[in-house]
């Protein structure tokens, strides 16, 4: 049978997404350099191939909260709880790109820091501003690292997870893929830790409502905000804008090249560009 993911190799503009799970020990809450560095080298190499990639990351407030030394961040009065939220954001935030500047630095690559909120999108001067960021960037050969501005987002302008932002960004710049690594295989028929009989599904050619509905259920990572739910909302964006998306375990981040070598790994969500899908008003009306 031929190998339907071959075409994956001729991908020209690709999104990679990771979370805060697949960058940090589990036991200490600090970064994982190796990862992070393997991370990197994939990213150099698609890029050397001459291909244009942009790296959304999670890990800031991660980051922030181990630097100053905070386990978890609460208070009885919201607004303190935000403070400090943010604060750590900005502590995190400066590290993360100090690490990734360096990392990337070794490989010959240059790299640019883009923070985003929803007004980035809904804002149609903020939206046009970002995509000629974005596009003179990856122009010049730069790689933008993208993360969410939690410096000043608050729960009225947050896009409130990376799984969600990467599928905005493969949309704002007319990706045509976008790889979402996570702590799970791809898309199952249920939960497959709590199912044994959840089975694997390798390609989802149209997202159904019931497809949809299936990703009610978490993932389970307790460090990141995205679950399959984020997944599948991430998917309908991407697919509509005409990228294809595809789910797979960042456990070994090797599987960036093989992905991109249209090996068969993970879920791929199919391309269906959809004219009458509106970017700005679908992400003005997420968490309403």
């Amino acid at each position: 049978m031929e190998n339907i993911r071959e075409y994956i190799k001729d991908k020209k503009r690709i999104v990679v997404k990771i979370g805060s799970s697949s960058l940090q020990h589990k036991e200490t809450g600090d970064m994982d350099y190796i990862r992070l560095e393997k991370l990197v080298r994939e990213l150099s190499d698609i890029r050397n191939q001459g291909k244009e990639v942009i790296l959304v990351t999670s890990g800031a407030i991660a980051a922030g909260k181990k630097a100053v030394g905070i386990t978890e961040i609460k208070s009885e009065v919201q607004a303190d709880a935000m403070a400090m939220k943010q604060a750590c954001s900005a502590i995190g935030q400066a590290r993360l790109m100090m690490t990734y500047s360096k990392l990337f630095a070794e490989y010959n690559q240059i790299s640019a820091q883009i923070l985003m909120t929803k007004n980035t999108i809904v804002d149609n001067l903020n939206r046009y501003n970002a995509h000629n960021t974005f596009t003179q960037l990856l122009k010049m050969g730069v790689i933008p690292v993208v993360n969410e501005n939690d410096t000043v987002a608050t729960y009225e302008i947050e896009i409130g997870d990376n799984d969600t932002l990467s599928a905005i960004v493969a949309a704002l710049v007319d990706a045509d893929l976008l790889i979402l690594l996570s702590d799970i295989d791809g898309l199952y028929t249920d939960d497959p830790r709590k199912n044994p009989d959840a089975k694997f599904v390798e390609v989802v050619d149209e997202l159904t409502p019931e497809l949809m509905n299936m990703g009610k259920a978490s993932t389970g990572s307790g460090v990141g905000t995205g679950g399959m739910s984020t997944k599948l909302i991430a998917a309908k964006i991407a697919t509509a804008s005409g990228a294809d998306m595809i789910i797979a375990n960042s456990e070994d981040i090797g599987v960036l090249h093989r992905i991109m070598a249209g090996k068969p790994i993970g879920t791929l969500f199919k391309a269906h560009p959809d004219e009458s899908f509106d970017l700005p008003e679908f992400v003005d009306n997420l968490h309403k």
